[in-house]
């Protein structure tokens, strides 16, 4: 862990997770595109769902730098990115005004959001907010039950992908669905990464993710299972759906690149998976941009 303290603006960028955001702005890109292709495109709500994506995601990243601290989670051996509020780089009281200031700035687009898309955009903003803190805050936090996988799933994908389509639409739609399945599948393969790092970590502080409770190799397995669901199933499926959109099965391209992820995490250990974590972040946004642009021409 470093000893070296950075400026504190860097240290709210690196605690914002910034390779990693690409779970929060793929959705958001993938709805947009099937708002585009069914000719209700609208600008404003499409930055708006972005920058709430966004801001959500950093504020979940924020709120586990805290409450991980606060439980006594982060041991000075973490294999991880350096945390903020254990390594003594922002204290408790700092955290916690980047906490409210992050949460003010999120009601902004969501504001609007709200104001455009009525209360189906309310209860997905209202329980977004809430799952940030859950995560790891409160007396049933959902990353130490080993339900984190579930909840990222739903929230990353179909959630993201059909409430940014709706905020546009109105409508809701099966290959918004789908769309979301694969978006969320590569989240959790993120997530994945995460936990079977930090399993040895999670043991000690009683965290019980999936990794811990069945093991290294169904982490390995998770994470295998969540890239060929996206790349193969999903491309598939929408292929069957949409008679006139074989082109989609393009996306099968990626299993090229996923094909080496795999093979990182079947060989990777320790901090050495913090590259595999960014680059399967980084392969989610490749997808989300082909998946649109096959979909839209």
């Amino acid at each position: 862990m470093s000893t070296e303290k950075p400026s504190i603006l860097k240290v709210l960028f690196l605690t914002a997770r910034p390779k990693t955001l690409g779970a929060s702005i793929a959705p958001v890109i993938m709805g947009t595109a099937i708002a585009i292709r069914d000719g209700h495109f609208h600008a404003i709500s499409a930055v708006c769902a972005l920058f709430g994506a966004i801001l959500i995601q950093i504020l979940s990243n924020y709120a586990n730098d805290y409450f991980d601290f606060l439980k006594g989670a982060d041991r000075e051996d973490r294999v991880g990115p350096t945390r903020a509020t254990s390594a003594g780089w922002l204290t408790p009281k700092q955290m916690q005004f980047a906490l409210a200031v992050i949460v003010l700035a999120s009601l902004v687009p969501g504001c609007y959001l709200i104001y455009r898309g009525g209360l189906p955009i309310l209860i997905i903003g209202a329980v977004s907010l809430i799952l940030a803190f859950a995560y790891t805050a409160g007396p049933i936090p959902l990353g130490y039950l080993g339900l984190g996988d579930l909840f990222v799933f739903i929230f990353f994908g179909p959630v993201a992908v059909m409430g940014t389509e709706y905020v546009q639409s109105f409508q809701f739609s099966l290959h918004g669905l789908l769309a979301g399945i694969s978006a969320g599948c590569f989240s959790v393969a993120i997530l994945t990464v995460n936990n079977y790092r930090d399993v040895e970590s999670d043991i000690l502080v009683g965290k019980r993710t999936l990794a811990v409770r069945f093991g290294k190799r169904f982490a390995q397995i998770e994470y295998i299972t969540m890239l060929l669901v996206s790349v193969i199933i999903v491309p598939s499926l929408l292929a069957f759906k949409e008679y006139g959109k074989m082109k989609i099965l393009f996306l099968m391209v990626l299993i090229i690149p996923s094909i080496f992820l795999i093979r990182s995490m079947l060989r990777l250990k320790g901090s050495e998976l913090n590259l595999l974590l960014a680059n399967t972040a980084k392969l989610l946004l490749v997808y989300s941009i082909l998946f649109s642009v096959l979909w839209i021409i």
